[in-house]
């Protein structure tokens, strides 16, 4: 049976009221932090937060001016840190993109809490500061990051904002804010209790006015153990596309070689980019 636009919508509606009726005794900051709690629990609970890597493999895009620039067969490996040293990622990371209709790796990017670098078949070229700026600041402050590694983060608040429907969802939006006073608003599915999507509003070193970074998070799959994940990842910045990742499959906790996440000693390090 076909549900019609005005029932769907009577029916979101219902659904929004029901939440405003259930939480009404609660604070801002308290159902800020059950909807968050709520959340980790939809990711995969303890199996989500204990997670020691993540390896996805589909395709990557990039764009310029909202146009495509580059299509790639890539395959994303992430590997958690705990403990990391004060100020430091909790993580590492290397993009590799791959041969189509093969396996070997054509080229990469490897992404380290000290530093990043392009590597090639000519050797491995550093990012510049700014480009490894823009990737710790990005990865510090995506929702998914934040819930697997700065939880219990001092100085971490949550504060329940408001109800809406995006994209036909009803959703809670909780604003995430940090001792520095950086804040991240995101908007949770209230059925599924999943990120769907975050704006990050921040002040742009370069030009000295400020960029808004919007996330959207969907197709949630089981990465296995228990955890689900996003196949869906797609980025902006002041309205324009940045990238987006389709993956074919997310896993986690496959433990990668350890080799992935560190230079080869035997590379040659070029010139570091102006």
């Amino acid at each position: 049976m076909t549900i019609g636009n005005g029932k769907r919508w009577r029916l979101l509606g219902a659904a929004m009221a029901l939440a405003f009726a259930s939480s009404a005794a609660e604070s801002p900051a308290e159902r800020g932090k059950r909807i968050v709690q709520e959340a980790v629990q939809a990711l995969g609970g303890d199996a989500f937060l204990h997670m020691t890597d993540r390896v996805e493999t589909g395709r990557a895009y990039s764009f310029y001016r909202s146009e495509i620039t580059a299509l790639s067969l890539a395959r994303f490996y992430t590997r958690y840190t705990d403990n990391p040293a004060p100020g430091k990622l909790a993580l590492r990371e290397r993009e590799s993109f791959l041969t189509p209709g093969k396996t070997e790796e054509t080229s990469a990017v490897l992404l380290t809490e000290n530093g990043a670098w392009d590597i090639t078949y000519r050797g491995a070229e550093p990012l510049d500061d700014a480009q490894y700026r823009g990737f710790v600041d990005s990865t510090e402050h995506g929702v998914l990051y934040i819930l697997r590694c700065r939880l219990n983060e001092p100085g971490l608040d949550f504060y329940w904002d408001s109800t809406d429907v995006q994209d036909n969802r009803p959703v809670e939006i909780v604003e995430i804010t940090d001792a520095a006073g950086e804040k991240i608003t995101v908007s949770f599915d209230q059925d599924t209790k999943l990120p769907l999507r975050q704006v990050w509003r921040h002040r742009n070193l370069q030009f000295k006015d400020f960029d808004t970074e919007t996330s959207l998070y969907s197709n949630y799959h089981d990465a296995g153990h228990g955890v689900r994940l996003p196949t869906i990842v797609q980025r902006d910045r002041n309205g324009e596309k940045l990238s987006a990742m389709y993956a074919d499959s997310v896993e986690v906790d496959r433990n990668p070689s350890a080799d992935l996440f560190v230079l080869p000693a035997n590379v040659k390090i070029l010139t570091k980019k102006k």
